[in-house]
């Protein structure tokens, strides 16, 4: 049997229709390895990873700091329980990220395994916060339409794409579905504990960006309200949106902040719920008011060791720095490949992050445009229609315009076949 008969035979892969990829006519891509900006597969082809492997890799693939400083940390230990012990990676990662934000603003780090777990975590300590302080009636959530925010209980309750949370609204935590921050005027804020919201851009739902001024005036209904405020950045944070957290974009700080995907500069699991100080210190009363919830590897030393290499590479690369001539290079792009072809009706972007929407007059044909690009060099998803573009920090001005050329291409034959 090859490796794609054997995926065959024993695996089931997440948000697949499995019906179609273990037909006898479809060979799964088996990836081989990876350098930089690119992927290769068992047969040696080469691709630009155009969505950073699922949102997550942000300085390239085997990048050798973060090799090094995996490797270093697999000589000491590679897990601890963090539960009645700590380690010193899990220590200095939690001090670096304190010190990204304001002085004693987010000061508290608890660290979970994914952005699903990150989200459910910020969910439950803002129920148990207002149960803690005597306003156990504010036990529902605020979220929005077409909202992702993970695929647990909880985050699914939140969650707003019927596709994936139909099945299972019913079981889930009470939540109030907004279309936009003008329907927060109308509630009753007496039984809320969060707003919970991807700032500036809706990633699932096709790369949806939020009207600009529209996270300041969450803010500011949450302050008057005594609402809780939950960021999930699990997507947007480190770099991808040109700033280092998408908040700063209108200079908002939540009350709790989750962080995931490209924490690790994506080579490891790992996220953190970030906390504010006085939400910390109403859990600090005894056993009563304890906080019982964790992981296995929470605080795992190995993505803790990658998480701070990460963020190293950030001040001695100036990343962010860097990345300005990118955003706008992309901007350019992106406007040229919508000019040249009518089959595209819109194109968004906030800083490396880009949607590129094909008209829906000919059905759903994004995932098929996406399989041809890989004849030209790039590799990437659709939702639906939406063409998600968000390559490693790294990508160059040149791998930039590969990639947008390799998406028209892959559109012209898809209209000749």
């Amino acid at each position: 049997m090859t490796l794609s008969d054997k995926d065959k035979s024993y695996l089931w892969h997440p948000f697949t229709v499995m019906s179609a990829w273990c037909s006898d006519d479809y060979e799964p891509l088996v990836i081989h390895k990876g350098e930089g900006v690119h992927v290769f597969d068992d047969l040696g082809n080469q691709y630009i990873d155009g969505n950073s492997s699922i949102w997550t890799n942000l300085h390239g693939h085997n990048e050798k700091r973060i090799n090094a400083a995996i490797n270093e940390q697999l000589k000491k230990v590679s897990h601890v329980s963090f539960l009645g012990t700590t380690n010193e990676p899990a220590i200095l990662l939690a001090e670096k990220l304190v010190h990204l934000f304001p002085q004693n603003s987010l000061n508290r780090v608890f660290y979970t395994d994914d952005g699903s777990t990150s989200i459910e975590c910020a969910m439950k300590m803002a129920i148990q916060y207002y149960q803690i302080i005597n306003q156990p009636l504010r036990n529902k959530f605020i979220a929005f339409d077409n909202a992702y925010h993970g695929d647990t209980f909880g985050a699914a309750s939140i969650g707003g794409i019927n596709k994936f949370f139909s099945r299972f609204n019913h079981l889930g935590l009470p939540t109030l579905k907004l279309s936009s921050s003008k329907d927060l005027e109308s509630l009753d804020a007496n039984e809320i504990a969060a707003v919970v919201i991807e700032p500036k851009v809706q990633g699932a739902a096709g790369i949806r960006l939020w009207p600009d001024g529209m996270l300041k005036k969450i803010r500011r209904w949450c302050d008057e309200n005594e609402v809780l405020l939950i960021l999930d950045e699990v997507m947007t944070g480190f770099g991808r949106t040109g700033k280092m957290f998408a908040c700063e974009h209108e200079n908002v700080l939540p009350d709790l902040l989750c962080l995931a995907k490209g924490l690790s500069g994506g080579y490891l699991p790992l996220a953190a719920t970030m906390v504010k100080e006085s939400i910390f210190e109403a859990f600090l009363g005894g056993e009563e008011t304890t906080f019982y919830y964790g992981h296995s590897y929470s605080g795992n030393p190995l993505g803790c060791a990658a998480a701070l290499a990460s963020l190293n590479i950030f001040e001695e690369d100036k990343v962010l720095k860097k990345l300005e001539s990118k955003i706008e290079c992309l901007k350019t792009g992106l406007s040229e490949l919508k000019y040249k072809n009518p089959l595209i009706s819109e194109v968004r972007q906030i800083g490396l992050i880009s949607g590129i929407e094909i008209s829906s007059e000919l059905g759903i044909i994004g995932p098929d445009i996406c399989h041809l690009a890989r004849n030209y060099g790039l590799l990437t998803r659709s939702i639906g229609n939406v063409i998600v573009f968000m390559p490693p920090l790294i990508i160059d001005e040149n791998q930039i315009y590969e990639s947008l050329n390799a998406i028209e291409s892959a559109i012209i034959e898809y209209q000749g076949n």
